[in-house]
């Protein structure tokens, strides 16, 4: 689990405010019942006090105060109801003094007597041998008679036992509130936070080439749904953008196309001339030789502005990639029999795809053009076609110069060259990849890139296979025409 996410954190920050919540609310109900319990029996005992007090005045006065104890256990009962009564008269002599409970818990002749004397009532406290608590109300009586000391008690435990019932409740019952809120909050932000993440795979998947695609908009009224309608408006916004510059760079290359044109026909012109110089003759050549590549650069420059514009009607015919990739290959040895490469096309039986035919073809003529170009003398070339993992596949493999790892990962974009293995002076234009990546986006495919510089490049070609019909017709016709060729110069 990521600590860092919002889900994470907003988990982590629900529980915490629950648990504090529910510890200052166990922790409140507590205090509050044990004071309130506390309270209670304090004045329950006061008041019995009071009443024993009473007692003892009118017998005094009736002179009848021996008859109290049998007055008292008649009354009041207090060894029935887990209570001690103790009267003691001004000299420490003890007039009364209660049985002890059932339960033998409470004994009275063990509790100790109040450590002071005062003229008022108060409450105290006292603990049996045991460590068991008492709560003590001391109630003086002044008669004429004399002085006397009415003390009424209860054992704390029963508070204690409720106290210890309702930590017992806390201690069980907060753990599964606490896991049943975390669980509920999980999932509820986990149901919020799916949405973001239907978002954040859509947004990943939107570039420069397919920027008409849209994020998800959830109906939900909330600041997610404000947000992707928000998106959504900048990348219109930026689809206008892109389509301006595309349009604007194919308007150019067209426009440029013309000049160029007129310009090459008047240098052919020039050169014919018989009064030329061997010197003019030179130069006038190597005018005609940059305008040449000029008219390539345009050239190039307009296909792929026009790929990313949209502009160009793709043919989809159903076509044999392999079969494709080899004519392709024939027509290309020239150019490797130049710096003697060997050059290898494996082309397996079936590979049908649907595109068109001549940008198919020009994907396999720049790769080959590279390969060709940044390989040296007597190196190899292999081109293979196949089916794998779903996929129609393209691979051209070299054992050249290689790509700088810091240069990977700009290598389609236009006129970008690496220091080593994109050099000017080795006839590129920066375009022919660039070129790749716009045929294969337009045919809903994708280009892959891996090399080692000293070692090689591979580049894939995946394109989706054809799965109609006819090529399942076509791939039966094939089955038995796996094609390996060499082609190994001397």
């Amino acid at each position: 689990m990521n600590v860092k996410s919002i889900h994470f954190r907003m988990t982590a920050w629900y529980a915490g405010l629950l648990v504090s919540l529910l510890v200052l609310f166990g922790a409140s109900v507590y205090f509050g019942l044990r004071s309130y319990l506390e309270r209670t029996v304090r004045a329950a005992l006061s008041e019995q006090a009071r009443a024993v007090g009473e007692e003892i005045s009118e017998r005094v006065t009736d002179k009848r105060l021996p008859s109290i104890v049998n007055y008292l256990n008649e009354k009041f009962a207090p060894q029935l109801n887990a209570r001690f009564i103790r009267v003691t008269a001004g000299q420490g002599e003890v007039l009364y003094l209660s049985k002890r409970t059932p339960d033998r818990r409470l004994q009275p002749a063990l509790v100790p007597k109040p450590p002071r004397q005062s003229e008022y009532e108060y409450s105290s406290e006292a603990y049996l041998p045991n460590g068991e608590r008492v709560l003590v109300q001391v109630f003086p009586v002044a008669t004429t008679e004399g002085k006397y000391v009415v003390e009424v008690g209860s054992l704390y435990g029963p508070i204690a036992a409720v106290l210890s019932g309702l930590m017992m409740t806390f201690a069980l019952g907060m753990p599964a509130i606490v896991a049943i809120a975390i669980g509920g909050g999980y999932l509820l932000t986990r149901r919020a936070m799916r949405k973001i993440d239907a978002i954040t795979v859509q947004a990943e998947h939107i570039s420069s080439n397919n920027l008409s695609e849209r994020l998800p908009v959830f109906q939900t009224g909330d600041e997610l749904e404000r947000l992707t309608v928000a998106l959504n408006r900048m990348m219109e916004r930026l689809e206008d953008a892109f389509q301006h510059i595309n349009r604007f760079s194919a308007d150019v290359s067209h426009e440029l196309r013309t000049p160029l044109t007129i310009l090459r026909g008047e240098l052919e012109a020039a050169v014919q001339q018989e009064r030329l110089t061997p010197e003019l003759l030179d130069l006038v050549g190597s005018a005609l030789e940059e305008t040449e590549r000029l008219r390539t650069i345009v050239d190039q420059l307009l296909i792929v502005s026009r790929l990313d514009a949209g502009d160009v009607q793709m043919e989809k015919v159903p076509l044999d990639l392999g079969q494709l990739a080899s004519s392709t290959v024939e027509q290309m040895l020239l150019l490797a029999e130049e710096k003697s490469i060997t050059v290898r096309c494996d082309a397996q039986p079936g590979v049908d795809v649907e595109g068109d035919p001549s940008r198919l073809k020009q994907i396999v003529v720049n790769l080959l053009d590279n390969a060709i170009r940044y390989t040296g003398e007597g190196g190899s070339i292999s081109v293979s076609a196949a089916r794998q993992n779903g996929w129609a596949t393209l691979t051209v493999a070299d054992n050249g110069a290689g790509i700088p790892p810091d240069a990977l990962p700009h290598v389609f974009e236009r006129f970008y060259r690496a220091d080593k293995a994109r050099s000017r002076y080795s006839g590129g234009s920066g375009l022919g990849l660039s070129i790749v990546n716009a045929i294969c986006t337009a045919h809903r495919g994708e280009v892959e890139i891996a090399s080692t510089e000293g070692v090689g490049t591979i580049v894939t070609i995946r394109l989706v296979p054809a799965n109609s019909h006819k090529s399942a017709g076509r791939r039966a016709e094939s089955a038995t025409t796996h094609l390996v060729q060499e082609w190994r110069v001397q």
